[in-house]
């Protein structure tokens, strides 16, 4: 992913600066609840959408549980896996890196994922040239860049649905961001998480990736870096960890995404169905917050104000703290027969990238989108309409493996 910039552009005026409040307290309101590293440590749900199986199970509740269900799936593969998790997830050769949609996989690899490891975890940057998109399609004038603002702590309280996602990719041990989002068919027990595309798979030129894990309100009090050093769990993931089962992405991304997002940009947008490593509550049920998905796919003229939210770890940032900015979205078309994509101004840099977008729906927040590219120059962001095969997508993660 990439960027976000400055504050409301002159002529929005005072209307949308109490657009942008009023969201802000409404995400708040929903908190009901308590690049690359050098480190070693160790399926088609309809035409537009892809549904990964990890290794399926019923109902691990710990560790040792969870252990044993994503085993089976790797042995599927005909893989090894103590050979797996003693090192041979690095493995990286095209030969071997699984990429279609039923072949995900996930083994659970305990405490791989320690607070120096989280911290030290670098951006899967999708930058797109500045004159990359001119001319293409409905594309409206750049926005002014909106700086990032520092969300308020601890986010529990202000921004209780948003995380961190960990996960190693050939270049190393990555971060993104990431909502926890409701799971109709299991209200109040949700165990699904919103984020991009590129955070779970490489797309046209690589496969699935691997040790995807999830991190609410990661760093909860905002401390910075240097007093994370010899931080414990209880401060970098005060809710505790939640290791991804099961994933599910669109083809469109798997078949035509790229480095830069390429023409699967419009479809970066992926779900997670995640359990936890300690005890046996949901996701949401620990949390104590989730988000609805609005999936009506609103043109910009009626979204009103929408705020992206996320940990941004390139610099200027170092991905241990959570920023937001809000912003009127305008259209960016990457290609004239793929959908428009919202874009707002937003200085937020990569890290950032799968974290959710929100906009006010009555007097409910809802996720409308997700951060999937932006500009060397991170003055803005785009992410993609959730319309009917991003519906899909999430559907299909609901019905087959939501209740496990």
């Amino acid at each position: 992913m990439r960027s976000i910039r400055p504050p409301f552009a002159r002529g929005r005026g005072r209307r949308a600066v109490l657009a942008a409040t009023g969201l802000v307290a409404a995400l708040a309101l929903t908190a009901t609840a308590c690049g690359p590293s050098t480190d070693d440590d160790a399926s088609g749900a309809s035409d537009s959408s892809a549904a990964a199986q990890s290794a399926g199970g019923s109902s691990g509740s710990d560790a040792a549980g969870l252990a044993d269900e994503l085993s089976n799936r790797l042995k599927e593969h005909g893989i090894d896996p103590d050979k797996w998790k003693n090192g041979g997830w690095k493995n990286w050769d095209r030969e071997e890196w699984l990429r279609n949609a039923k072949d995900f996989v996930n083994p659970y690899i305990k405490d791989l994922w320690k607070p120096e490891r989280m911290k030290s975890a670098k951006d899967p940057a999708k930058t797109v040239a500045k004159d990359a998109v001119a001319d293409q399609g409905v594309t409206d004038p750049e926005p002014q860049p909106v700086e990032a603002q520092a969300e308020k702590t601890p986010y529990h309280e202000n921004a209780a649905p948003v995380g961190k996602v960990f996960f190693d990719s050939p270049k190393g041990h990555m971060v993104c961001s990431g909502t926890v989002v409701k799971d109709v068919r299991h209200p109040g027990k949700s165990n699904l998480v919103w984020t991009a595309g590129h955070c779970v798979h490489a797309g046209a030129g690589g496969g699935w990736y691997r040790n995807i894990e999830f991190v609410p309100s990661y760093n909860d009090l905002g401390k910075p870096m240097a007093d994370l050093q010899n931080a414990t769990y209880q401060e970098v993931a005060p809710y505790g960890k939640f290791w991804a089962d099961w994933a599910s992405t669109s083809n469109e991304w798997i078949n035509e995404g790229g480095e830069t997002g390429g023409n699967g940009a419009p479809y970066d947008y992926a779900v997670l169905h995640v359990k936890p490593e300690q005890g046996g509550k949901s996701l949401e049920e620990t949390v104590g917050a989730a988000l609805d998905v609005d999936f009506s796919a609103p043109s910009t003229s009626e979204a009103g104000t929408m705020g992206a939210w996320g940990y941004p770890a390139a610099p200027p940032y170092d991905g241990q703290k959570m920023f937001k900015c809000l912003d009127r979205p305008g259209r960016l078309s990457i290609e004239p027969s793929k959908p428009t994509m919202y874009r707002i101004g937003c200085t937020m840099t990569g890290g950032s990238s799968g974290g959710g977008w929100f906009r006010v729906v009555g007097k409910k927040t809802e996720l409308v989108s997700n951060t999937s590219i932006g500009p060397i120059t991170n003055g803005w962001l785009a992410g993609p309409q959730l319309g009917e095969g991003a519906k899909a997508v999430y559907d299909n993660m609901s019905q087959k493996y939501g209740g496990q």
